[in-house]
């Protein structure tokens, strides 16, 4: 697991596992607009599937970045090089937590109580605001990324 602190590819100070995760943070709102338009297609086993894949992803690597962060000293540690106000990037890492944990609460219920069990409008509301979730989640975690790594 020595790799994962190795420095990463993105040119800055992060290491390997804080860029990789970052990549895939960057990209998920991407992903995701295509399973989105699988069922705009009507294309919704396939829809379905995208979205279930997408999310077990985004949980493995979640787990992947924690185990990160715990073995690399926690929040504390990834702020000492940093020059930004330890408070501002506090209270920004505290917003993109509370964003991301109900985004992964919304999105799991959304998987869980498909169309059939919810009304389509229901569906359709819930499957809205995760994806704006996952927007924020991502725009959140570049920017926390930013204050650690760039300022």
């Amino acid at each position: 697991m020595d790799y994962m602190f190795e420095v990463g590819f993105l040119g800055t100070r992060a290491p390997f596992f804080m860029d990789f995760v970052t990549i895939i943070v960057a990209i998920l709102p991407l992903l995701m607009i295509g399973a989105i338009l699988l069922a705009v297609t009507k294309k919704y086993k396939y829809h379905a599937l995208a979205q279930i894949v997408l999310f077990i992803v985004t949980v493995v690597v979640l787990i992947y970045f924690e185990v990160g962060v715990r073995m690399g000293g926690g929040f504390k540690g990834f702020m000492e090089d940093s020059s930004v106000s330890y408070d501002y990037a506090f209270i920004v890492l505290i917003a993109h937590i509370v964003i991301s944990v109900l985004t992964l609460i919304i999105w799991f219920l959304v998987i869980t109580r498909t169309k059939k069990h919810l009304r389509e409008n229901t569906h359709k509301k819930m499957a809205r605001a995760t994806f704006v979730g996952v927007l924020f989640t991502s725009l959140s975690g570049i920017w926390v990324y930013f204050l650690l790594f760039v300022y």
